[in-house]
């Protein structure tokens, strides 16, 4: 019954919630947005109005390959979200400028995520050796050391959820404010936006069942030495 869970935690929800967001994308996809402006027109003029002028749009490729990168100052927006006018790629662009409007309050948990991705980094290159290590030689020692490693990353994931939900709202914010959207388009962005931010969750709540689980197998070695 307990592999059936974990099976389902780890397979099933990540699966449906990404046919999720790629649905709901996929739609607004093909739904204009009334103010006629693709997603680096209206990334550019939100940035401009934040006084973000030294922030770059930048088109990149791949299917929702948008982000922010702080260290370049520039938002990133996939090719359909780029140059499309819909309200989804409204809504990711805006989305992504939220990351710098938080970057520009220095929004407090945007700050920890950004100290904590050298561990996590460490974390996910090594947590799954020293797992398997410790499981090989039945090592408690190793295995200790592979879930302090996993531990990092998850907490980044953790973390990650705040950050991405904050930069939603503030993009629903400010695209209300600017006449991005009006009337019932206010319901479509925001479905757009919470599907994504679906994604974070899932992904967390896998890296948590997956952090348990080895927990659990730690406790098991620990008690079979004793």
């Amino acid at each position: 019954m307990g592999f059936i869970v974990y099976f389902i935690l780890i397979m099933i929800i990540p699966l449906f919630v990404q046919m999720y967001l790629r649905n709901t994308y996929s739609k607004f996809l093909k739904v204009g947005a009334s103010s006629g402006l693709t997603g680096a027109q209206a990334a550019r003029r939100i940035l401009d109005e934040n006084g973000l002028n030294d922030v770059s749009v930048q088109e990149v490729r791949g299917h929702l390959s948008d982000h922010y990168d702080p260290r370049s100052r520039s938002v990133r927006l996939s090719s359909a979200n780029y140059h499309g006018t819909s309200i989804a790629s409204v809504s990711v662009a805006i989305h992504e400028v939220g990351h710098c409007l938080q970057q520009k309050d220095r929004y407090v948990p945007l700050r920890v995520r950004h100290a904590l991705v050298p561990v996590a980094n460490i974390g996910s290159n090594f947590s799954f050796i020293l797992i398997l290590i410790g499981i090989l030689l039945s090592s408690a020692n190793f295995l200790l050391l592979g879930i302090l490693a996993m531990g990092a990353a998850v907490l980044f994931q953790v973390v990650t959820l705040p950050v991405e939900f904050n930069a939603s709202s503030r993009a629903l914010n400010v695209m209300i404010g600017s006449g991005l959207i009006r009337n019932e388009e206010e319901y479509r962005a925001k479905k757009v936006l919470n599907a994504a931010a679906l994604t974070y969750v899932a992904a967390t709540v896998v890296a948590i069942a997956e952090l348990l689980r080895f927990v659990l197998m730690f406790t098991g070695m620990q008690n079979n030495d004793d």
